[in-house]
């Protein structure tokens, strides 16, 4: 169920109403936006009591209820977008369009402060980096670890960018929250729930990917992990998925922008990188995804890609970068976005 509260109510009349839904028996869930407080009550609607009463109470405005298994993620417990914002003071989610970009790991320090500081002068707010890579082949590069975190915390100090990097390990959750300011989720943990929940629990903002062969109420139920375990900074990211083509890595289905937009509060992000796996395909990739409405994209990005330690053919020159960023700003003002 979905209880709203009406605008102004007092923490106090607030909290009586939290009372009363543990009460009967569900658990609580608040989501505040700017207006109103928001809050879920997850339980069993057959075997609890039913929460309608409490339309009665006077600082309930509406009481609703969910008939979408994924709760918490739906348009129904927020009709509103959600925005998350980082320490840094980048929105995602809001009016200003947000591009993170980056190599996709962490190789040297020279490496990734070149990348830092030509991506930062672009006009990205947000560097991205592989301390640790899940890699399909144990031979291959699993990158630097912690060396490769305290690497990225050098590069925000320098340039004032968020850090954004993937989480692998419930082990290594509080280590990555301690650096980062985003946990990524990638495709290979996206139905990972342990680590969706340790990684819920830092309170640390949570970038879930969509799974190699992931249908989308999959998708958004894992993302109800996140938002169930008290953590409502959320968003999903499309990077391709698994079909029987073979001219790309993967396909990048941008069809999930508006389904995602029309069925959840969270912010969307797009990985051209990941979804083609060509670096030649990164910028109408980019274009599109600007046009149907995404709120962020995610691009690989090194200085040299021909000797990059993972994935070189997907990602983009500086030089490259930089064009982009420029012919992406008439799709940003189309799409009403700034």
């Amino acid at each position: 169920m979905i209880i709203v509260l009406k605008p102004d109510t007092s923490k106090r009349d607030e909290q009586a109403v939290m009372r009363e839904i543990k009460k009967l028996g569900y658990k609580p869930h608040v989501m505040r936006g700017v207006e109103r407080v928001v809050i879920g009550a997850i339980g069993d609607e057959r075997t609890h009591a039913n929460l309608e009463t409490l339309t009665t109470w006077p600082q309930v405005e509406r009481v609703m209820p969910v008939q979408k298994r994924f709760k918490l993620v739906s348009r129904e417990a927020h009709k509103g977008n959600s925005t998350i914002t980082l320490l840094n003071g980048t929105v995602i989610g809001g009016k200003r369009f947000v591009v993170m970009a980056g190599p996709c790991s962490v190789e040297s320090e020279k490496q990734l402060l070149t990348t830092a500081h030509a991506v930062a002068e672009a006009g990205a707010t947000v560097l991205r980096g592989g301390a640790f890579k899940p890699r399909t082949s144990p031979y291959e590069f699993q990158g630097l670890g912690e060396k490769g975190l305290k690497l990225l915390a050098k590069a925000r100090r320098e340039t004032g960018l968020a850090i954004i990097t993937e989480l692998l390990s419930e082990q290594h959750a509080d280590m990555v929250a301690d650096y980062a300011d985003i946990l990524q989720i990638g495709a290979r943990n996206a139905q990972n729930f342990q680590l969706l929940i340790a990684a819920a629990k830092t309170g640390k903002p949570v970038l879930l990917k969509r799974g190699l062969s992931m249908k989308i109420e999959e998708w958004l139920l894992a993302g109800e992990y996140v938002l169930a375990n008290n953590n409502a900074n959320l968003m999903f990211c499309e990077r391709g998925i698994r079909t029987f083509e073979t001219y790309t890595r993967n396909t990048l289905d941008l069809s999930t922008i508006p389904i995602i937009k029309k069925e959840s509060h969270c912010p969307i992000v797009i990985d051209p990188s990941q979804g083609a796996g060509r670096a030649d395909l990164v910028a109408a990739m980019c274009k599109g995804a600007v046009a149907m409405g995404a709120d962020s994209l995610l691009i690989v990005v090194h200085p040299n890609p021909a000797e990059a330690w993972s994935d070189g053919a997907q990602q983009v020159s500086l030089e490259l970068f930089a064009k982009l960023m420029e012919e992406l700003k008439p799709f940003i003002a189309a799409a009403g976005r700034e």
